[in-house]
């Protein structure tokens, strides 16, 4: 399988449904079929790629035979089509490594991996954690997101990082957008990645050149065309499509986003389903406020946004 060029474009962490099973984790097994439908829906309504195995992908719920068998479902259905970026999270380097040789096995363009998770890890820690992953082979996006790791890639981190081989992108989902910047900067052949929902449109009006993002699991189309936008100059149309999306995007920044984005895909007709533990259903009000901003969404949609 040919590695595209980059992994920039709109590239969806893709949500896991789950079927009911007695005999599996929590009650729930994973629904392959339903999923690789979902990463065909994705491809045919214009995303560039997906991206299996992500925090929204419950890549922790997971067993490791299921996690596996989940990135493979994800190449096999989309992989001569599109990009498929494997999340290769791990506590440490040899199980971030052990993740992206599999990902390369099995036919990957490339992966997307945290700095250790559950470990704060200091900055020769970080770098070592990424030369394992990176010394794999594939192309290697680095993901700083330090509300959940407590773990900060600054740019000046990123650029060290940015000198390894194989290291091609970062995800950046700090939320400041000054950061895109002064990435750029401090390593001019890094592809920034926004990772934020939220601040989607400022990252790419900033230079960023592609968009790792959870909302388009419920807006692909809409996603794409709002990428376009940004990236050809059409701010006006952009602001139009994007300013009514965002109280829904803002969930993509908070606790409950993968119970958020679940829910926002079953209003639009899809399948989103239940979580596993540690995630439960959202309790009534945040239920509520996202059906809410869901709603705005929508109905701007349906009345031409942008």
């Amino acid at each position: 399988m040919s590695v595209p060029t980059g992994l920039g474009g709109v590239v969806v962490a893709t949500a896991l449904p789950y079927a009911e099973d007695p005999g599996a984790p929590a009650g729930l097994t994973v629904d392959h079929d339903r999923y690789a439908e979902h990463c065909r829906w994705l491809l045919e309504n214009g995303c560039r790629g997906v991206g299996p195995n992500g925090s929204l992908g419950e890549y922790s719920s997971l067993t490791d035979a299921e996690r596996r068998a989940v990135a493979r479902t994800a190449i096999e259905t989309v992989g001569a089509d599109g990009v498929v970026v494997v999340g290769v999270h791990g506590v440490g380097a040899h199980q971030a490594r052990h993740w992206a040789e599999l990902a390369a096995e099995d036919g990957a363009h490339g992966v997307l991996c945290l700095p250790p998770t559950v470990y704060r890890a200091n900055r020769g820690e970080i770098l070592a954690h990424y030369e394992a992953v990176a010394s794999v082979g594939l192309p290697v996006m680095i993901y700083n997101n330090p509300l959940d790791t407590k773990v900060d890639l600054d740019p000046g981190l990123v650029a060290e990082i940015a000198q390894l081989d194989n290291v091609v992108a970062v995800k950046e989902f700090s939320g400041d957008v000054r950061r895109v910047l002064e990435i750029r900067e401090r390593a001019p052949g890094l592809d920034v990645i926004s990772g934020a929902d939220d601040v989607a449109l400022e990252s790419l009006l900033m230079g960023a050149t592609g968009w790792f993002a959870g909302f388009p699991n419920v807006f692909p189309a809409e996603s794409v065309r709002l990428f376009e936008l940004a990236t050809s100059g059409r701010l006006e149309q952009a602001r139009a499509l994007y300013e009514p999306l965002v109280p829904a995007f803002r969930w993509d920044s908070r606790t409950e986003f993968v119970q958020a984005i679940k829910l926002g895909m079953e209003m639009v007709g899809r399948y989103g389903g239940p979580c596993r533990p540690p995630r439960g259903p959202l309790i009534e009000e945040h239920r509520e406020r996202v059906r809410a901003d869901m709603a705005r969404a929508i109905e701007a949609l349906e009345g031409g946004a942008g």
